[in-house]
Order: structure tokens, then sequence, then C-alpha cells
């Protein structure tokens, strides 16, 4: 290639190509420049070159972007002095060596050498670098600077403006490898934050907004990027400011000092004011009370070696003073630092969570304000990586995400206790209890996370909410804390036997380890209190939002619906009316031993009528048959058989031989006393539900908002399906689902399964939503520590 056709003459870059031809011919990019082979090497030849013993020790560099070697000849022994070596210009392929403008007029205008093919390098780029070799120190950095410009981060309603990681790189403008350091300042409205940072770190330009103006320039967090110092330089709303928010433009502040490394507290009043070192004391505590749990988390999911919750960030009081002199100024033998530890101490504030705090000051005689003292503090702090490391902007970004998902969301100011700059009510869940009125003592949105409510004092029993919880005593004196409900029926019973058994035992309590432990009707007289026999109780506290505590017999009613249609099936094969078969069911349970089973009574003991479907079948209290209503309609006491004084129907058979007393034996008269007593009662029992069963007769909806359970949606409040949204019309049914008591059309709640913790210990129907999740997650009732299953 020759000089007159480079590619350079048409403004383009060739690239940078091995110049060794070694082993690649040329052809391969450089990656390493060989000082004392006057070369740029590819892999591949630096690799093979450099195996030689003789060229072993040769110094060679890893080349950066955009990067262009020097001079080969002004490096020489005789070219210029070292500090006169320039950046080459071409490279002549046939003498292999780089060339200034200089050298190149020198060594190559004349001769044969002025025909030497030479690659030209980009000249913008070479112009640019020796721009910059000409540069003093702080010009080169206020170049870098120029193009740093301010982004919204974090609104003051606390929502974060960047979207994602990418994102927050994209408005830093920074490299994603890139290590970074956080900076942040705080201080009072008017005070100058803007206005130092600006100074400090961008060399007066107004990257941060400010203005002469009442009103304050900065609202919400914004950032930029120091390419300088690679700190992440973050300003914020000042303190004592005009604010509609005020709880959560403090509670932001705190979330931008935690995520810092390093924080400089700005303060341009005369003498430090209490308000200073309560702020920074209030925000240690809350930092260490709150926020470490979080950064921990962080820390382990971005994998960092040195946690963001080892120690808070540094603070530096930056102190500017007109008319009185500095901190430690009167005392020369004491430093300001120790000064400002006995400040904290004499207003009981301990800033712990702070890895150093120091006293910067700067005394302006006339403006305008000298930065160099600060921004030395600073540079010198930054170097220090003993406690604080610095990381990719991916992580900051983490960091400060998991903080504001976390601590969000409206703070009451009825609770607000302003003693403290960060009180507990800004990042504690804001949730009290319905019975005694606690508030929880977790972190907000903590139920994020699965983590149910608690709260640090005991709470009182409400009959409303009747917040008490059972465990089981057995388990509980074997080490084991199992709690249990109150239940209609057992799980081991079907669905209509148990309604039976509830209707004449009463509750259940059945513990999974141990079984039913408990029938509250078991003798029906003489009965003990569950909790003096059989469980502890315990009162806890009642969350809003949870499904509180609904005793399994507070669906009984719903259930007694649902086991009708399910008896109605059942003996349907038996050709008997639903009414007449749970009523001889139920007789036949309750019946004394003297009497014949209902089953086996086919027609009248006395005029042998046949019994048929719909007829009624009745015993006579004296000998114990079956009997049509006209052959024992009469009534008179029969005492032998345990019934007392009272009238009872007898068979007129037994009711003309009422003067003749039957031969009762007084062992059989101890076997029926027991069931007789409870016969007594059950017929009441018996009536009772046989009344209740015959809403089977009964269009179902008629009754079925009386019989729905504490937790269902009532039907009336029910337009949609909930998971669907399909509009409820004649022709689509509202299905409740058991677990949650939503309301749903049929192909969404069309699954089944059980649910103890609402009573229904077969499977019954549930919402597909209900139906995905984990046995004992969503269909199970939270109450404090505790859950209910």
């Amino acid at each position: 290639m020759s000089a007159q056709t480079s590619p350079a003459e048409k403004g383009l870059n060739p690239g940078l190509l091995c110049q060794e031809s070694y082993t690649c011919s040329g052809t391969d990019e450089a990656v390493f420049e060989c000082d004392e082979c006057c070369s740029l090497q590819c892999l591949r030849c630096e690799e093979e070159l450099h195996r030689q013993e003789r060229l072993r020790n040769h110094e060679r560099i890893r080349l950066k972007a955009g990067h262009v070697p020097y001079c080969d000849p002004c490096k020489g022994p005789s070219g210029h002095s070292p500090g006169m070596k320039q950046r080459a210009v071409v490279r002549c392929q046939t003498c292999k060596i780089n060339l200034c403008l200089e050298c190149q007029k020198r060594t190559h205008s004349g001769g044969n050498r002025r025909r030497h093919p030479v690659t030209v390098y980009h000249v913008a780029k070479v112009q640019e670098l020796l721009e910059e070799e000409g540069m003093d120190e702080d010009t080169k950095r206020k170049k870098m600077t120029e193009k740093v410009v301010s982004f919204l981060l974090v609104d003051e309603n606390e929502e974060v403006q960047v979207t994602n990681e990418e994102d927050f790189i994209r408005k830093l403008d920074c490299k994603p490898d890139q290590h970074l350091k956080v900076v942040s300042i705080f201080g009072n409205t008017g005070d100058g934050k803007s206005h130092t940072l600006n100074h400090t770190f961008f060399y007066g330009r107004e990257v941060f907004k400010t203005s002469p103006a009442q009103e304050s320039c900065t609202v919400g967090v914004w950032a930029a990027y120091d390419p300088v110092h690679k700190v992440a330089v973050i300003d914020t709303e000042g303190l004592l400011g005009a604010t509609v928010n005020l709880s959560q433009r403090t509670r932001l502040l705190l979330k931008v000092l935690a995520i810092s490394d390093l924080v400089i507290y700005r303060t341009h009043a005369d003498r430090l004011h209490n308000d200073l070192f309560k702020f920074l004391g209030d925000a240690s505590e809350a930092y260490l009370k709150h926020f470490t749990k979080e950064l921990k988390a962080t820390t382990a999911r971005c994998g960092l070696d040195v946690p963001l919750s080892t120690l808070g960030p540094a603070v530096i009081i930056f102190h500017e003073t007109v008319h009185t002199q500095l901190l430690g100024s009167d005392h020369p033998s004491e430093v300001p630092e120790k000064l400002i530890q006995d400040r904290f101490r004499k207003l009981g504030r301990f800033p712990e969570a702070f890895s150093s705090i120091h006293y910067k000051g700067t005394r302006t005689y006339n403006p305008p304000t000298d930065f160099s003292g600060l921004r030395r503090a600073l540079e010198q702090q930054l170097e220090n990586n003993t406690t604080r490391s610095p990381r990719h902007p991916g992580v900051i970004f983490k960091a400060l995400k998991a903080l504001s998902d976390r601590f969000s969301g409206e703070i009451p100011d009825d609770q607000m206790a302003h003693s403290s700059f960060f009180p507990d009510e800004y990042f504690t869940c804001s949730v009290l209890c319905l019975s005694c009125g606690a508030g929880c003592k977790n972190s907000m949105n903590h139920g994020k996370e699965g983590v149910p409510h608690e709260a640090n004092s005991r709470c009182r029993y409400s009959h409303q909410y009747d917040n008490r919880v059972f465990t089981c005593k057995a388990c509980y004196e074997r080490g084991n804390e199992v709690s249990v409900v109150p239940k209609t029926a057992a799980s081991t019973d079907s669905p209509w036997m148990g309604l039976a058994k509830y209707a004449w035992s009463g509750y259940v309590i059945e513990c999974p380890n141990c079984g039913v432990v408990y029938r509250s009707r078991q003798y029906w007289f003489g009965n003990q209190d569950p909790v003096d026999t059989v469980v502890r109780t315990e009162i806890v506290h009642v969350w809003p939002g949870t499904d509180g505590f609904l005793k399994d017999n507070n669906n009984a009613a719903q259930r007694l619906l649902d086991g009708m249609n399910f008896m109605a099936q059942s003996v349907s094969e038996l050709s008997l009316g639903p009414t007449k078969a749970v009523t001889s069911w139920l007789t036949d349970q309750i019946a004394p031993a003297y009497w014949r089973p209902n089953s086996q009574i086919l027609s009248c003991n006395k005029c042998a009528t046949s019994f048929k479907d719909n007829d009624t079948k009745h015993h006579c209290r004296a000998c114990g048959e079956g009997f049509c209503d006209s052959c024992s309609s009469k009534t008179r006491p029969v005492p032998e058989r345990g019934w007392g004084p009272a009238p009872v129907r007898v068979c007129d058979n037994c009711y003309e031989a009422r003067n003749s007393q039957l031969d009762v034996t007084e062992a059989q008269a101890d076997d029926e006393g027991g069931t007789l007593i409870a016969r007594k009662v059950g017929e009441a029992v018996q009536n009772t539900l046989g009344a209740v069963v015959t809403a089977i007769d009964i269009p179902l909806g008629l009754v079925k908002d009386a019989a729905r359970p504490a937790y269902w949606v009532p039907d009336h409040e029910i337009l949609h399906c909930h998971n669907c949204r399909k509009e409820f019309s004649v022709k689509l049914s509202k299905h409740h689902c058991r677990a949650c008591g939503q309301g749903f059309c049929d192909e969404c709640s069309h699954d089944r399964r059980a649910v103890p913790s609402r009573g229904w210990d077969h499977p019954v129907r549930v919402c597909f939503n209900c139906n995905k999740k984990p046995a004992g997650t969503s269909i199970s009732i939270m109450t404090g520590k505790r859950l209910l299953c």
C-alpha cells in the first residue's frame, strides 16, 4: 500500500493489524505492543516471538481501544529526549517502524525510501492524543467531564425512574464492567448542595441544577457519573424544605444514604446545629435496624466479596463559615473529630453504622468558596477500600431497587413519632391488629416474602373475632406444637355421615397425630371443657386481610346443603325421599336397644298395611315395634322403659294394657337407660334436622345466602367470574370456591380438593388458582406465628 493510496487519505481507519508477520502474515488484529521489538503484535506472533530466550524479557503492553503507538526513532537512542516522544502518524511497511510526522519527513522524503508503502494512523485520533499530551492534569480532567449530564434517579414519590440495570448504565454513561463508588450529599435546603457537587467534581459546570429562587432547585434524587474519580455522584432534596410528602422525602434520603460509600453533609451555618447530629444519629440507627438485612440479601444475590452491609458509608461534614471560626480552632490540642463525637454523646446519639466521620471546614472571607480541601478529603476517602469496595453499576442499581421495593408505600402521619428524623413508622409495617390495636413489628412489604405479621405485645381476646388458637395438649407434652380447630366432622367421616354426627354429638376437635380428641356433646350432660382436658389455648393477633379465625362449624349450614345434595343422590337407588331416608337413618342411630330397626319395618305390626315411600313409621315406646299413624295415635306414660311420667306415643294394644306392668328386667333397664335419655334429647334434634332437611324440596337459591359461610362473597356482589371475568346471567351459574370464597363460573372452578382449614375435609369445589397452589398454602388460615391446618 502506498502513501498515495492509503485508506487514511479517504478518511478511513484501517485498524491495527499485526506488524510482525512472523506467524500470521500480517492479517491478524494487533493485541500487544512490544517496545523493544518496535512493533504491534497479534496473539500468535507475540507468543511465538517471545518464546526465544533473547526476546523473553521484552516489555509488552496490551492495546486499548483507539491505541496509537509512539514514533520508533523518537524512542530510540538517537531520537529525541524521553520527554519529547511523539505519537506515530504512519508505519513504514518496508522499514517496519512507526514514524511521527517529523521523522517521516526527515527519513522518507527523499531517495528510495520515498516510495516505501506506509500505513497511516487515524489522523483525528493522533491529533486528540497530541492535544491531551500538551495539557496539564486539571485541563485533562476538565475535558473528561465536559459531556457529563445528570438525570432523575428517584422522584419525590419514591418511584425509581430507571427501568433496569441497562438503562441505569446508559444514563450514567459508563461501562458495565466499570467499578464505581457512590458519593451522595445531604443538608438543609439553601445550603448549596448542588453547587458544592458541581465545583467539587465537575469544575464548576452546572451538572446539577442550581437556582437563586426560593423554591428548591432539586426535587427527588438526581445522579451523574464523574469519569475522573469513577464515582456515581448523587444529589438529594434538601431538609427543612417545603414539601407535601415530608415523610416519604425523609425515608428516601435514608435509602440513598444506605447505598452510598461516602456521604457529604453540607452545612452553611456558622455553628454546627443539633439537627446535624440528630440526623446522622437517627440515620445510623435506622440503617442498622432496617437496612442491614436487605443489603445482605442484595450482597448474596450479586455475589460480592465485601458485603454492602459490613459498615455504613464514611461521612464528611463540610462546614463553611463566614463570621465564626472553624470547629477546633479555639482548641488546638483537640482534633475536630473528637469534638464531634462528644456532641453525639451529649445528645444521646451514637452513629455506629458509619465507618468513619470526618470534619472538613472552610472559612470564606470573600467568595467564591474554596472546595479544594473538600476535594482532597474526598479523594483520600475514595482510595480507601478496606471497608467499602467499588462495585459494578448494576450492583448499585440492584441495591437501590431492593430498598425501594421493600420500603415503599404511604406513611400514616397520625402514628408518626416526630421526635426522630427516621422513626420506625417509616420502615415498619403499618398494619394494626383488629383485636388489640398493636402494630406489626416486621418491615414494610414483608408479605411478599411470605412472612406473616408479628407484634411485640400479647393480644387480648375479642368475642367478635374469637381469636383463640388451640393446640393439642398431648402433642405439646411430647415436644410438638400442633394447632387444632373445632370441626363439624372428623376427617374420616363421609360428608353426610359427619353432618348427622354433628347434629347428634356436636363439633369435634381432631389432631393430625392423635385423631379425634374431643366431642362437644359426647355424653349430652357432664361434658368437660376441652381447655381443661385436651387442648391448650393462646390468644393471638387478628390482622386485616387474613382469613381470621373462622371455626369449622361456622360453615355447617352450607355443608348441610351440600351434604343434602349428596344424600339425595345416594339414597335415590333406595326409592326413598331424602327427608325420610335421613330421618329413618338418624332414628336407627339413636334408637333404644328394644326398638325394631326401620329397615326391618315393612308393614304396620297391627293392621299389616305395607309402608310406602312417603309413609311415616312410628315406634311404640312400650313394645318397640313399628306401626302406622292410625295404630299408634295414643299416648301414655311408660316409666318402666325410662320415659318418665310424661305421656309418650304407644300402640293401641299397649295403650289398652296400660294397667299391666311390662316385664322388664333390671339388666335391660340399665342397658336401655342411657339410650332412652339420649333418645329424649335426640327426638328434638331429629325434628330439627327433619325440618332443615326439608329444605332440599325448596329451591337451593332461597336458602343459600342464609347458609353462606362468613368468608364467602355474597351472591349479589358477584357480577363477573373472578378469573375469566365473564358476566353472570341466568344461563351462567355462580359457584363459590371453598378455599378463597370468591365467585367463579363452572369452567374456572371445576377442580376438587380438600380444604381442611375451611372445614372441608373431603374434596369440594375450588377455583383454578387455589387448586394450583401447594396444599396448606393459600387455603390455610394465617394466625400470627401459626398456620392452622
